[in-house]
């Protein structure tokens, strides 16, 4: 069976797999309703994804939405916590408009926020379960991480508007340096911040270019926040992820909302990213909130895009049986991997072609 294919089976499979994965770093489960009021999302209308909303009026005459967004909803329900740290992981339905034919979809995304105190090890950590969620999907992923900090000090000391810091933001993301020479052409823009950025903006690669960009970014006097990065990448070493990472500047976000380690993942076969997140302070401080966040969401509908690359196993071990063997047998053998804390499918021999697992086990007569 090639779950890729199957829509159902393989939303089941991740949305199972990432929650067990959250739930063992100490998430807990934040269940939502379905809509909020309609004037919460239309004052945040830019930091949703899309700007289409579907309302509808309840009977007391208050306008609602349908949800197109869970991180909003999380801050609107979560309370201040300057000292303590709420971490919290969701699967929810949110409803926003296709870019491709505008018509309004049921998308199931499914991400964790870190909410309260959040200190450098928590940043490192939600890295580090970005990089897992990625890895329990497909063995062909890449997590690129940016720091928005740097971008941000460097665009705002040469962009006289704000005008000119959007164009020149919109350059960053396109990584487009010939974009920005023009820019600071046509508005006469000079001096030593202006080439850090492009500088910035040429590093790219594995988790080896840090000391490149530490060098930089001394003499740049942005050192606190090169150090920010550093140390957040540092939790990958050892545990098989650090060919998977990238440093690259070119990833963004809203610097109305977004602060500090921004990051986006990808895996094979999907056209564009299938996991997006970062520190976003900027966002709570806006809501008049004590609190520093960082999280991330992976949406389940650029997955299904995925045809290749995505793991097809179900299940950490499929028992493969001939026909006549002991139900006694195979019962033991499903017991004694139960009790390792597997899954465990059970299936004749004949219907195993195709079939993947991380370990298949065969019984015969």
């Amino acid at each position: 069976m090639n779950l890729a294919d199957n829509v159902f089976d393989f939303n089941d499979r991740i949305i199972f797999g990432l929650r067990s994965l959250y739930s063992k770093y100490g998430y807990s489960r934040y269940k939502m309703r379905k809509f909020e009021e309609y004037d919460y999302y239309s004052e945040n209308k830019s930091f949703l994804v899309s700007d289409g909303i579907i309302t509808f009026t309840d009977r007391s005459g208050k306008l609602l939405a349908l949800k197109p967004d869970v991180t909003l909803s999380i801050i609107k329900n979560t309370a201040t916590r300057p000292q303590g740290t709420e971490k919290l992981f969701y699967n929810e339905n949110v409803y926003r408009v296709d870019k491709g034919s505008q018509e309004f979809r049921e998308i199931m995304q499914v991400g964790l926020e870190c909410i309260g105190k959040v200190d450098s090890y928590c940043v490192s950590e939600v890295l580090f379960l970005a990089a897992e969620s990625l890895k329990a999907i497909t063995d062909n992923w890449i997590l690129e991480i940016g720091n928005l900090d740097i971008i941000n000090s460097l665009v705002n000391k040469i962009a006289p508007s704000s005008e000119i810091k959007r164009k020149i933001m919109e350059c960053v993301t396109n990584k487009n340096i010939h974009g920005i020479n023009e820019i600071l052409a046509n508005y006469g823009i000079k001096g030593a911040e202006a080439e850090f950025l492009k500088e910035f903006l040429s590093i790219s690669g594995g988790v080896e270019v840090i000391e490149s960009v530490t060098e930089l970014a001394e003499k740049a006097g942005l050192e606190s926040e090169a150090k920010q990065i550093k140390n957040a990448i540092s939790i990958f070493s050892g545990y098989g992820l650090e060919s998977n990472i990238r440093i690259d500047f070119s990833v963004t976000g809203d610097t109305r909302y977004y602060n500090g380690i921004v990051f986006r993942g990808f895996v094979e076969g999907a056209p564009e990213f299938v996991l997006s997140g970062g520190q976003y302070d900027a966002l709570l401080k806006r809501m008049k909130k004590k609190s520093n966040a960082i999280g991330f969401a992976v949406y389940l509908d650029k997955l299904n895009m995925a045809k290749t690359g995505v793991k097809k196993s179900d299940v950490d071990v499929i028992i493969a049986y001939e026909e006549g063997s002991s139900s006694e047998s195979i019962m033991k053998e499903v017991q004694k991997y139960i009790a390792e804390g597997l899954s465990v499918k059970t299936v004749s021999l004949e219907s195993l072609s195709n079939m993947q697992a991380k370990k298949i086990v065969r019984i015969t007569k």
